[in-house]
């Protein structure tokens, strides 16, 4: 199996004058830089905006600097929301991360899903699929034509243009998708792009998800990779019951405060991230939380059914919790021992 990261760093800007506004950022590097040497296979990075709480905005600045620090590590984007981007300058800007990296970057796109971000950007959200679709096609133009080319869509005009730099990955980038309702996840296989399963749905619901993608994927003339369906799951290492519960009670906190900035004044938001429940039956459930035992078996009951790859949100940066995840949980679902160093031997 692979185990990967989902996350963000977070700096907020309203700490006082001798508070590094950027010590967030840097931890969170060192964090992955950690990581990767743990033998973590990804760090997918998320893009959010006008939170007030520090998350980050610019992802694909962010993970240029990572993949300036970091040598084998993939780098995600989970997700980068089209509606808001000029579809050109984003296949450029990520070509150059892809470029510099050496073909490490996994392009996660989405339509976005909260309400807050769409009225910041004064673009309805009841355009944010016609302009994803828009998108997609122009960035997959833009990296795939070796010619100039002309664009003449609803949202977007291009005329003669090329787009610089190539990828180093051909014929592009990986596309990852998040999506979570059955129209959606359809819309990803007849696309042919990997899928990213969000971490707060149950692991039933996950597994229909899965399942659904795997029938479309094939039922489109597509072969079927379990490696390339990334299943987000909030982690947390415990040694107690005490320990789990006040995980589960951050968490659930967490969410609170992101149906708050998420939700539309009629609270009538229907997209699939926002049926999370928030029960503290549900979140023990649907999270990696507990002892490393309890973590095993709930990993063991998702690659009986097929999974391959995890992406682990820890809700920080705890050195603690990943050195205890990548030392008394990976090692059980190892296909190969790794090699031993010089010094162990």
């Amino acid at each position: 199996m692979r185990f990967g990261l989902f996350g963000a760093a977070q700096a907020q800007r309203n700490q006082g004058p001798d508070v590094d506004s950027a010590a967030g950022f840097k931890d969170y590097i060192e964090y992955l830089i950690e990581a990767e040497a743990l033998g973590f296979h990804s760090s997918f990075m998320v893009e959010h905006h006008f939170t007030g709480f520090g998350q980050v905005s610019a992802t694909l600045n962010l993970l240029g600097w990572i993949g300036a620090k970091t040598t084998t590590l993939r780098l995600g984007t989970a997700v980068l929301v089209l509606p808001w981007h000029n579809p050109v300058l984003l296949a450029e800007q990520a070509a150059t991360v892809d470029l510099l990296s050496g073909g490490r970057l996994d392009f996660g796109v989405g339509k976005g899903y909260r309400h807050n971000e769409f009225v910041g950007f004064r673009i309805p959200m009841e355009e944010a699929e016609d302009r994803f679709n828009e998108s997609i096609d122009i960035i997959t133009k833009s990296w795939t034509s070796n010619e100039r080319f002309t664009f003449h869509g609803k949202y977007w005009q291009f005329d003669d243009i090329v787009v610089e730099p190539p990828t180093n990955q051909r014929p592009h980038p990986p596309f990852w998708q998040g999506a979570g309702s059955e129209g959606s996840i359809r819309k990803v296989a007849a696309r042919g792009h990997n899928l990213l399963l969000d971490q707060f749905a149950s692991m039933d619901e996950t597994m229909h998800r899965f399942n659904t993608y795997k029938a479309a994927m094939l039922a489109n003339g597509h072969a079927f990779d379990p490696s390339k369906v990334g299943v987000a799951r909030a982690f947390f290492v415990a040694d107690t019951v005490e320990e789990k519960n006040a995980a589960i009670e951050r968490r659930m906190t967490a969410q609170h405060r992101l149906h708050a900035v998420s939700q539309t004044p009629d609270n009538n938001n229907k997209a699939s991230i926002m049926a999370f429940s928030d029960t503290r039956e549900a979140n023990e459930e649907a999270t990696l939380f507990g002892t490393p035992d309890e973590i095993c078996r709930k990993i063991e009951r998702l690659r009986s059914q097929g999974v391959e790859y995890i992406l682990l949100n820890g809700g920080g940066t705890s050195r603690v919790n990943l050195r205890r995840f990548a030392t008394e949980v990976m090692p059980h679902f190892r296909t190969e021992a790794p090699a031993q160093t010089e010094a162990a031997e």
